[in-house]
């Protein structure tokens, strides 16, 4: 998506710059117009470097390219934060005095403005005039928020937390064609325990299972979410009114949770990797190489978690499992998932490419989408979240043929 974020003169705009990541790495194209009061608080250096795009605030450069009207007319979102008093007050009467001004002027995309002032500001009758001409205009307004300010004042007026902006301004471009269906999806790796310090695991970090987990918020889904050793860094993406997050460790604590969650779910969604093996009993102390114990394991086979979710799903279910190759050869690649997708049982097989630049441990992913009679229903490369909105696409897809959400 291609999304403009208007920075202005407030101290508030150091938030801004990890706003620009967030959308960043969610795989947007972001370009930052600051004002040249915003410049006084996070120069351009910086903006360029978060944004991977040149920033200036003058309608007078790429005049060829008509830069000042091109902006406003390529954006699919603009959100401007911080949103000064001032700021707010020139796009009420229209003025376009810089490179933000002639943007916001030249578009019909959605615009999302994050106020930021002190509190006295923000309750003067002209502000709230102005607030309230833009809402009539159809501009969103996300916050302020009520809390501490600069200089030791609190109150209203404190911009919204880059998460809170991200996670507001991106679901008023996002269908709910979730609302009101319920999901359970598990995400990261198993951990076999051997001892107390020692288990058999995968690289599963999570991401693609917390990525679908926040796709389906983002479109108004009720979500249980089943984390298997997920790191707090990645698992912060599932931060979301909507998202129940379980935490489980082994094989079988995953499929007892989402057996469970699967019982009222319209949509259950196996993304985590599970250990196919466990030992057959896990010690009570840390195994030696004095003892001469480590040089056999015993295993035992685990349970097809998402094979009995499908033999027992209730109708209307949609049962979508997860298959990591490293085939090379696309064919052979289908080929393998086709069977997998048959033996296991579960309407929709997503075959993921785990090599160097894809899959475990990587921001980027590469899936294919099987569906009824080995036919690839949808494909999708890129960031894990632009793979989970394309699995979603194929979930309400099937929906639609079968009528069942």
């Amino acid at each position: 998506m291609n999304i403009v974020v208007g920075v202005t003169g407030g101290i508030a705009a150091y938030k801004t710059v990890q706003l620009v990541r967030l959308l960043i790495k969610a795989g947007h194209e972001v370009t930052v117009i600051p004002t040249e009061d915003a410049l006084r608080f996070v120069g351009t250096p910086t903006w360029e470097a978060v944004s991977r795009n040149t920033v200036t605030t003058s309608v007078h450069d790429d005049v060829a390219k008509v830069r000042h009207v091109a902006l406003g007319q390529a954006a699919e979102l603009i959100i401007v934060a911080p949103a000064t008093a001032n700021t707010i007050a020139k796009m009420t009467v229209g003025l376009a005095d810089d490179l933000l001004g002639t943007t916001l002027l030249a578009t019909t995309a959605p615009v999302a403005i994050t106020p930021a002032m002190h509190t006295e500001m923000w309750r003067h009758p002209a502000t709230q005039a102005n607030i309230q001409t833009l809402r009539e205009r159809g501009v969103h307004i996300l916050g302020p928020a009520d809390g501490e300010l600069t200089g030791g004042d609190s109150g209203p007026g404190r911009m919204l937390e880059p998460e809170e902006i991200f996670d507001a301004a991106l679901a008023l471009l996002t269908p709910q064609d979730l609302a009101g269906t319920r999901v359970a999806i598990s995400a990261g790796g198993t951990r076999e325990p051997i001892d107390p310090v020692r288990f058999l695991g995968n690289r599963s970090s999570g991401r693609q299972g917390v990525a679908l987990a926040a796709e389906a918020a983002a479109r108004g889904a009720q979500v249980t979410l089943v984390a298997a050793n997920i790191s707090a860094d990645v698992l912060a993406g599932a931060r979301h009114p909507l998202i129940d997050v379980r935490t489980v460790g082994a094989a079988a604590e995953l499929g007892e949770a989402m057996r469970d969650a699967a019982a009222s779910a319209a949509v259950v969604i196996m993304a985590a990797a599970v250990a196919d093996y466990r030992p057959t009993s896990a010690a009570e102390q840390k195994l030696t190489k004095e003892e001469g114990v480590l040089d056999r394991i015993d295993l035992v086979e685990n349970d097809d978690i998402v094979t009995g979710l499908a033999a027992s799903r209730p109708n209307g279910q949609i049962v979508v499992a997860f298959a990591a190759e490293t085939l090379t050869d696309a064919d052979a690649r289908r080929e393998r998932a086709r069977r997998k997708r048959d033996r296991k049982g579960v309407d929709l097989l997503a075959v993921n490419l785990a090599d160097a630049a894809h899959g475990f441990e990587n921001p980027d992913n590469a899936v294919e989408v099987i569906g009824d009679g080995g036919a690839v229903v949808a494909s999708a490369e890129g960031s894990k979240r632009e793979v989970a909105r394309a699995i979603w696409d194929a979930v309400l897809n099937l929906s639609q043929q079968h009528s069942t959400l």
